[in-house]
């Protein structure tokens, strides 16, 4: 069967559709909520990355702008048979016009019964605040380190900053009086276990208890050694959630299912990154992502026959959830939270606050 075309440069062959069907199609419930997926309209790109920038960080290769539409349309393809719905939101960089990209989401979600969440401007007034999450189909915030100020070089310019930096605390008491959505991608290169980052989530859980805390990512913890050392400081808090967008270590996965437990732990995609075609390998702390395109960050190719049998990045998520769900026991219940009751019941709960 001829390949379909899905974004970017990035396309659905017969090796996606094997692969669906060896090992996800009797497995994935039948309705899916992705917690962590990008939608824009590409006009609203004001500036195109730089060369350095591109080169910077293999997501600014992978991360096109993608509309609403055109995701609807892929999730489709990559989903054949399910029923999707999304939380979602626009890019987190200054290179967007961010109050357009927002106002898109919001009308959007409206329009498809999605909910959306608004990247926020640290230097918005409370007033301001209070306005954006007044918009139809919004229900939180997504703050990000990289929304604190520009860097043509790289998008990790702030990477070093404090929570409180890109989400100060006078919109989290905003946030935390509407009982609104807040998806976190902690900052700091030592990711989630930074000591700061585990005192200001927990001040944060502290002061404002009735935000819907969501860190995505699980923690930035792509990596054994990351997931062991920081996910078990909070995984006790069952207030608090986590987003699985973009892990593909198993390892990962099993520390999250055995110290948070699947009951706070919500699917997600990152998507339109994870339409990437490869596979990721891991050595300690690091991590090598192989790929067929020939991108600037993929010096190392395998063999050809190899690559051939590359699937989606997304699909190599699927199956590592899968395995070790099988290996833990989940039952049935826990998989269908995972893949759609846990954030359906954090999103009715906003709501619930909304009306």
């Amino acid at each position: 069967m001829a390949a379909t075309h899905l974004h970017h440069v990035f396309d659905y062959t017969d090796v996606d559709r094997a692969f669906w069907r060896e090992h996800l199609e009797g497995w994935l419930p039948r309705r899916i909520i992705d917690a962590h997926a990008h939608i824009c309209d590409p006009a609203l790109r004001l500036e195109e990355p730089t060369e350095e920038m591109r080169r910077s960080y293999w997501v600014c290769e992978v991360s096109e702008p993608q509309s609403a539409e055109s995701l609807a349309r892929c999730y489709e393809t990559v989903f054949p048979g399910r029923e999707t719905s999304l939380l979602c939101f626009g890019y987190p960089e200054l290179s967007y016009d961010i109050e357009k990209s927002n106002a898109y989401v919001s009308r959007q979600c409206a329009e498809r019964g999605w909910h959306g969440l608004a990247v926020c401007r640290p230097q918005w007034t409370a007033k301001e605040a209070e306005r954006v999450l007044d918009m139809p189909g919004i229900i939180g915030f997504k703050p990000y380190y990289a929304m604190t100020g520009k860097s043509e070089a790289t998008r990790d310019g702030f990477l070093e900053s404090s929570i409180y930096d890109f989400l100060p605390r006078h919109q989290l008491e905003v946030l935390n009086a509407r009982g609104a959505w807040v998806t976190l991608h902690v900052p700091r290169a030592d990711r989630l276990g930074h000591p700061e980052n585990i005192r200001e989530i927990k001040e944060i859980r502290r002061r404002y208890p009735d935000i819907v805390l969501v860190i995505a990512h699980l923690g930035r913890s792509y990596t054994e050694p990351h997931a062991r050392e920081a996910i078990p400081q909070l995984a006790e808090d069952k207030g608090l959630y986590w987003d699985n967008c973009a892990v593909l270590n198993p390892a990962v996965h099993r520390i999250a299912f055995e110290t948070i437990g699947p009951d706070n732990i919500l699917y997600g995609t990152d998507n339109p990154v994870f339409y990437l075609r490869g596979r990721r390998q891991w050595n300690g702390r690091t991590y090598i992502n192989r790929t067929s395109y020939p991108f600037h960050f993929n010096k190392e190719r395998e063999a050809p026959e190899i690559e051939a049998k590359y699937t989606l990045y997304m699909y190599e998520a699927l199956k590592a959830i899968k395995d070790v769900s099988a290996e833990l026991g989940l039952s049935r219940k826990q998989i269908e939270g995972i893949f759609q009751d846990n954030a359906l019941g954090l999103i009715e709960r906003v709501l619930g606050r909304k009306k």
